[in-house]
């Protein structure tokens, strides 16, 4: 295939513009959006018409594989009902925030002397409750937020609205297989702690929790994928007494969060 240098298509500006739900930019357009992504740009999602293939398009997927950016084949009304431009096919919206390599944040706080402690999110696709899980997250001593790159909310105006800022002061990860992360973050010696009804021991119990770690949280639908709850070093569930069997996961991530946060202050 040949090879094309977008950065050099024309002089004009790419067609960016407000999004006035999220207050964040989109990018409407073939060649704009692989120029974009060519310079580097952040991209949170790209919209691709269901059925165009093309160049153009082939390229725009194989850079947005590399970059581990999160391609939807979409039919052309939900196209339509982004924009009235000419997207010739094409819609994407640029992110909100940078996204952080994991690996120099684990090996950073490694060679700072900190026990890291990682919250990895499966599948947690509600935009408000993503962004009450960052707050909590940040309040609570969270080093990294490890989302996966397909699957996870989207990080727009509502997230960091309801974050109250704190995704833009706390680490975001976008990892392009979880299973791979999980395997990475053991091997590095963080051990992985995973929020579950499935679990074994209650948090009640008085579960050592210091140390590296990697809390697990999954989506309120299906809980934690069994991929992942394979790859747990420990397994905990949260006590409840009422006759409502689970809690939403922002609250349970805000608990278990406390009780890392508790046990770490008592050791100082």
């Amino acid at each position: 295939m040949e090879k094309r240098n977008y950065r050099e298509i024309g002089n004009r500006r790419p067609p960016f513009k407000k999004d006035n739900a999220d207050k964040i930019e989109m990018i409407f357009g073939l060649r704009p959006i692989l120029e974009a992504l060519a310079a580097g740009k952040t991209i949170e999602r790209i919209y691709l018409q269901k059925g165009q293939k093309n160049s153009l398009t082939a390229d725009m997927t194989e850079m947005a594989r590399k970059a581990h950016v999160p391609i939807a084949s979409v039919p052309v009304e939900k196209l339509d009902s982004l924009t009235r431009k000419n997207h010739q096919g094409a819609v994407a919206y640029l992110s909100m925030i940078t996204y952080l390599p994991l690996g120099n944040i684990v090996t950073s706080l490694f060679d700072e002397g900190k026990d890291p402690l990682i919250l990895v999110l499966d599948r947690i696709t509600d935009v408000r409750n993503f962004g009450a899980i960052a707050r909590n997250a940040e309040c609570l001593g969270v080093h990294a937020i490890v989302i996966p790159s397909h699957g996870a909310a989207q990080v727009n105006g509502d997230a960091v609205k309801t974050s109250a800022g704190a995704l833009n002061r706390i680490p975001v990860c976008r990892e392009h297989n979880l299973k791979e992360t999980l395997d990475y973050l053991h091997n590095s010696g963080i051990r992985i702690v995973s929020c579950t009804e499935k679990a074994e021991h209650s948090l009640e119990e008085n579960i050592d929790l210091t140390g590296p770690l990697a809390i697990v949280m999954g989506s309120e639908e299906d809980g934690i994928s069994p991929e992942y709850l394979k790859r747990s070093d420990l397994r905990i569930k949260i006590p409840m007494v009422g006759k409502i069997s689970s809690l939403n996961v922002s609250v349970a991530s805000g608990i278990m969060l406390f009780e890392v946060l508790k046990q770490r202050l008592a050791q100082k």
